[in-house]
């Protein structure tokens, strides 16, 4: 369930934030929109060689790493709840009007 969307503070920004409901663990979501031509043909090699580092570098995982912090502890969250972090990359082909999603799972703070 999403319980949140553009959680947002002066060091950083939670795209979504989603609750599991049976285990009540967190899921904090970056998504991130990458142009890519040549989508409707096949997958071109944007897309199978896409680094996540490429937009989501060290000073961003700071940030992020801060924001999450902060999040858990505005909303009431005990320190012992369970989250992970997860970016999902769109891959976006504007002239033959076609997209892809390609998802980051439990990525390392």
């Amino acid at each position: 369930k999403i319980i949140e969307r553009n959680y947002w503070k002066k060091w950083g920004e939670i795209d979504v934030v989603v609750k599991n409901r049976k285990t009540k663990k967190l899921y904090f979501i970056e998504v991130k929109t990458v142009s890519c031509d040549g989508l409707k043909e096949g997958i071109p090699d944007k897309m199978s060689n896409y680094r996540v580092d490429n937009n989501v570098h060290s000073q961003k995982l700071k940030r992020l790493s801060r924001v999450f912090q902060t999040y858990l502890v505005e909303r009431g969250f005990s320190n012992k709840v369970e989250w992970q972090f997860d970016i999902i990359v769109v891959f976006l082909d504007l002239e033959n009007k076609v997209s892809r999603v390609k998802s980051f799972k439990d990525i390392i703070i």
